[in-house]
């Protein structure tokens, strides 16, 4: 039988996405199987100035076999419990997007819909008091699950902030220590098969040649692979999520390290805060239609917590996606297969979705079609609902005091995010379809959170009478209280687990 196996894995370009995807080969592979080799440019900087993530990153951590504690310490990382947003949907108001279980479910039918009978009759509090990550991220405590039984305590659903420099070098370790090879140097051209177009090889600036049978494109924006050479052709989402550049700049940390990434609305996008153990990452996100690049950075640097660290960087992007993330024996990863804006922390997890998505269709030297066209297809679906969520924030809103709200406000949206609107305003429900990335949790508590309210709730809910659902209620409301005095502060809980090391 001939051996059709891939022998040689290129990655062309680092960073967070390129020595995760080396890290990650290196774990599976175990370099027996074939040779891995990452290039990437020491003359090439990277994107971001800290990085958030969501709790799907503890997979990609826990399948490598990393120590938590010692990346945490070695990223200078803190715990994130959600995202608070502020001034999304009126000037002045703000709501936290936690991750986890809000309250406890009840005969077979969501909490939330007991919640929103009582809610909208007046006879509850707001959902966050019923929400353990919400609480215990206003209050700036943390802890890691335990074995508490029924407890809230045993379920914690948490993830991470870190510096994405020190988390890509961290990776680059781990991955060399297992047989990666990295290479130094600028790629000036790409060799193509005369006959059927695949990527053949590679040509350095020094004039190397380096070949492979599998190329992984994790250059960035540029996509050096996956556009320059074979042309794939990316689809606009600017009409739908109109911020086409970002400034960024770290400032210094003035107070404890909060457990939540925070979005601040602005008159024409919004600004990141990613709090580490050592600085503060900021950005400001926005349309360069309705301000100017010189008046984003004011409004950034006028509303960080701290003195910045370094002169801001301009970043200019175009939301949206590859037509296809696999082309070929090329596969996309990063900002090489397309852009989402940082909002809800997604951009790690796609780095850590494609990978994943990889592996189980992880190609012989024939490229089968099908295979190929099964990624394409699941990582398209991904985007496609991630980016309906995003639109939500923006076109959820009753803010119409800048031309830039009022745009976004009142845009014709994309029918499947009509629909799950169209569908919460009518009874309060929400359908999580096909292991879309976000839940219906998630979705209730930025819906809500903005200001959306539904007509009715789930009529099945009244198969309870109403005094016996305030009680179970208030219960849930207590235990949730009582679990969150029980944690300890974020500040103390690094501080006795995962303190960096001094600067």
């Amino acid at each position: 039988m001939t051996d059709n196996r891939i022998r040689k894995v290129l990655i062309v370009g680092g960073g967070t996405a390129g020595w995760m995807a080396a890290a990650a080969l290196a774990r599976v592979l175990k370099n027996q199987y074939c040779d891995i080799q990452l290039i990437e440019s020491d003359a090439i900087g990277t994107v971001g100035v800290g990085e958030a993530t969501i709790p799907q990153i503890q997979l990609f951590n826990q399948m490598l076999g990393l120590d938590e504690n010692e990346f945490i310490r070695k990223t200078q990382g803190t715990f994130k419990l959600g995202i608070q947003f502020v001034n999304w949907g009126h000037i002045g108001e703000k709501y936290l997007h936690a991750f986890g279980g809000v309250g406890k479910d009840m005969e077979g039918i969501s909490f939330y819909h007991y919640w929103l009978k009582m809610h909208q009759a007046g006879e509850a509090s707001d959902i966050d008091q019923y929400t353990l990550n919400c609480l215990a991220a206003e209050q700036g405590r943390f802890m890691r699950p335990v074995d508490a039984g029924n407890s809230p305590l045993s379920d914690i659903a948490y993830a991470f902030h870190f510096d994405a420099t020190r988390y890509a070098m961290f990776l680059r370790d781990y991955a060399m220590e297992r047989g990666v090879r990295r290479r130094e140097g600028k790629i000036v051209d790409v060799q193509l098969n005369s006959d059927d177009g695949f990527i053949e090889s590679v040509t350095l600036e020094d004039g190397d040649t380096v070949d492979a049978d599998l190329f992984i494109d994790c250059s960035g924006f540029k996509g050096l692979l996956i556009e320059r050479a074979l042309k794939t052709g990316y689809e606009d989402w600017s009409h739908w999520l109109p911020c086409d550049r970002a400034v960024a700049v770290p400032c210094t940390k003035v107070a404890e390290p909060t457990p939540y990434t925070r979005s601040t609305a602005h008159r024409a996008g919004w600004q990141w805060r990613i709090p580490l153990q050592h600085r503060t990452g900021n950005g400001h996100v926005y349309c360069s239609q309705y301000i100017s690049d010189d008046e984003a950075t004011d409004v950034l640097l006028n509303n960080l917590d701290g003195e910045p660290l370094a002169e801001p960087k301009l970043l200019r992007f175009t939301t949206g996606k590859r037509k296809r993330f696999w082309n070929k024996n090329c596969v996309a990863l990063g900002l090489a297969s397309g852009f989402m804006e940082p909002l809800e922390s997604t951009s790690i997890h796609l780095v850590q979705s494609g990978i994943a998505k990889l592996m189980s269709l992880f190609p012989n030297r024939y490229f089968d079609r099908e295979d190929i066209d099964e990624y394409n297809r699941q990582v398209n679906f991904e985007y496609d609902r991630i980016r309906d969520f995003l639109i939500a924030h923006y076109n959820i809103t009753q803010r119409d005091d800048s031309e830039f709200w009022n745009y976004c406000r009142t845009m014709a949206i994309p029918e499947t995010l009509q629909q799950k609107i169209d569908q919460y305003q009518k009874n309060g429900r929400i359908f999580r379809f096909n292991e879309e990335l976000f839940n219906d949790l998630s979705w209730l508590e930025v819906m809500h959170g903005q200001g959306l309210r539904p007509r009715a709730y789930h009529p099945l809910v009244d198969t309870l009478p109403k005094e016996e659902i305030a009680h179970r209620l208030e219960n849930i409301r207590q235990v949730i209280h009582r679990s969150v005095e029980y944690m300890p502060s974020h500040a103390d809980f690094i501080a006795r687990h995962c303190p960096a090391e001094p600067l």
